[in-house]
């Protein structure tokens, strides 16, 4: 029977959602449209870490901020105060606390600040209302603070707490990784890696309440600092014009709305992703290579993530970690990750040297000459596929002490020898871009008198130098190749400086029916040819925002 060109019941179209992110603290007065329905996410700052106490122990690491999810109903036209909290500042002399990070409020609720690691070596619990544990000191631990989503682990921040109210799904409010004479701990979900020896800790992410990382009473630098707090207000059917529907059209309004330029049939698209990691800087003093960062793909084969059109996607390129310098520290320090949507790939362990530990990592830094041992692990934390690999051992054999290389994504590290560094671990080729490039090779490791050094490994991997060193001390390892992930070189004995790992990249492949965006303009997006039928490929190699 016709029932006047009807295909089923009609239902009337409704409103989009709007959503509104306040990074600082602000006002937020509804769009006046719909029924005033909206969702929130607070999240408060979190908390900075100590520096421990001189010849004790190891500071305690931040907690991260307190998250709260929660619905309301607002009235038009009314200001609503939104406070975003700060995160805490980190330690700047021994024997001294953190502190806490600052609540955030919006409507009913307050999300709580991060509580502060301590001199003591415990680490911070995360903010109300979760109040997730840090870690108690062990020996000259320093433990790792907890996370609005678990609490930490050891010198491992807990987790943090996942939302996708802004369209994808981020995690918030992750603990601080404390740290110990040979393990720089991992922060997590945003927040910052703990510093073994002199290299730097981590602060917590901006926007996202991670707890800081800590140190040692002696280090020279300061403790990691807790990342500020952010609130998300999505107000629901409140587009000033009609959107979508949840039931069937006439054909009289899919015609209508079609011709306005307000039929969105298509919600999200499925992309192809590379996220490779900043590579691990290198040791000094007859030090290991850095290990390569984490490399983590879809393409070709893999699984593919969906992502919301009109909206905007974050993006971090990891950078390359500092290799060693003469006078300041025999370690070089792990790269930075790297971010894409719900992909995360972990930085590249830094390189051991002076016979101090390196650490593990995306892949693991390699082993400095005459210091036994295991080898520094790689897919730290772990996924799968791994992205990564171990870095190598080093010899116990004068006068050459052979140093470990750095793992890459293809394979382990090589062993140092009583007569060669170890030869960085190989890198991934991959051809998301269209064209096959090579990324995330390990660091060669250096010698301490004579022998030959490392060789960095395929995919920017830099070379170890092989000692004495000359002309003069401070001479420098090769650095891992900008934008491929690659670990350092080991610097050699009597004076050699590591060099730094590469920065890391990301890339993204979408249909050719996509339009997307790549800000800022130092990243690009090409289309390619047949054939790949037109696929929209985004480089970003700084951190930016990809837009669809």
């Amino acid at each position: 029977m016709s029932n006047g060109g009807i295909i089923g019941p009609v239902q009337n179209p409704q409103r989009g959602s709007v959503t509104t992110s306040f990074t600082s603290s602000g006002t937020y007065t509804s769009p006046g449209f719909g029924p005033g329905q909206a969702d929130y996410l607070v999240v408060a700052g979190g908390a900075g870490a100590s520096k421990g106490t001189s010849g004790v122990t190891y500071g305690g690491a931040g907690g991260g901020g307190g998250t709260v999810a929660n619905s309301t109903t607002l009235v038009s036209g009314t200001p609503y105060t939104v406070t975003v909290g700060s995160g805490g500042a980190g330690a700047t002399a021994g024997a001294t606390n953190g502190s806490a990070g600052s609540n955030s409020e919006f409507s009913v609720s307050t999300a709580g600040g991060g509580v502060f690691g301590n001199a003591n070596g415990n680490g911070g619990a995360s903010g109300t209302p979760q109040s997730n544990a840090g870690v108690v000191k062990s020996v000259v631990t320093g433990g790792g603070g907890g996370g609005a989503g678990g609490a930490g682990s050891t010198t491992t921040g807990g987790a943090g707490s996942s939302s996708s109210i802004s369209g994808s799904s981020v995690n918030y409010g992750g603990g601080g990784g404390g740290s110990d004479d040979g393990t720089s701990g991992s922060g997590t979900d945003g927040g910052g890696n703990g510093a073994s020896g002199n290299n730097v800790a981590g602060n917590g992410t901006a926007n996202r309440g991670g707890g800081g990382g800590s140190t040692r009473a002696e280090n020279p630098n300061n403790a990691g600092s807790g990342g500020s707090g952010i609130v998300v207000v999505k107000q629901n059917q409140a587009t000033p014009t009609f959107e979508s529907a949840p039931g069937v059209w006439s054909l009289s309004e899919q015609y209508n709305y079609k011709k306005a330029g307000q039929w969105t049939a298509t919600q999200t698209i499925s992309v192809d992703y590379l996220v490779v990691a900043g590579g691990g800087g290198g040791g000094g003093e007859d030090g290991g290579g850095g290990g390569a960062g984490g490399f983590i793909t879809s393409f070709p084969g893999g699984t593919k993530i969906s992502i919301e059109l009109n909206s905007s996607i974050p993006i971090t390129v990891g950078a390359g970690g500092a290799g060693s310098i003469v006078g300041v520290s025999t370690i070089g320090v792990s790269g930075s990750p790297s971010i894409f949507s719900t992909i995360t790939s972990a930085g590249g362990g830094y390189g051991g040297g002076g016979g101090v530990p390196g650490s593990s990592g995306g892949s693991g830094g390699g082993r400095s000459g005459n210091d036994p041992g295991a080898a520094h692990a790689g897919n730290t934390p772990p996924v799968s596929p791994p992205q990564g690999n171990p870095g190598g051992l080093a010899s116990a054999s004068a006068s050459v002490y052979g140093s470990g290389g750095g793992g890459g994504s293809g394979s382990a590290a090589g062993n140092g020898t009583a007569s060669v560094g170890g030869n960085g671990g190989s890198g991934s080729a991959n051809s998301i871009t269209g064209c096959s490039v090579t990324y995330a090779g390990g660091g060669g490791g250096a010698t301490f008198i004579g022998g030959t050094a490392g060789t960095g490994g395929s995919g920017g991997g830099g070379n170890g130098l092989a000692g004495p060193v000359s002309p003069a001390p401070g001479t420098e390892a090769g650095s891992g190749t900008v934008n491929t992930g690659g670990g350092g070189g080991g610097g050699a004995g009597q004076g050699g400086e590591g060099g730094a790992g590469g920065s890391g990249i990301v890339i993204v492949r979408a249909p050719s029916t996509a339009s997307i965006g790549a800000a800022p303009g130092t990243n690009t997006v090409t289309t390619l040819p047949a054939p790949a039928g037109g696929c929209k490929v985004a480089t970003f190699t700084v951190s930016g925002t990809l837009t669809t």
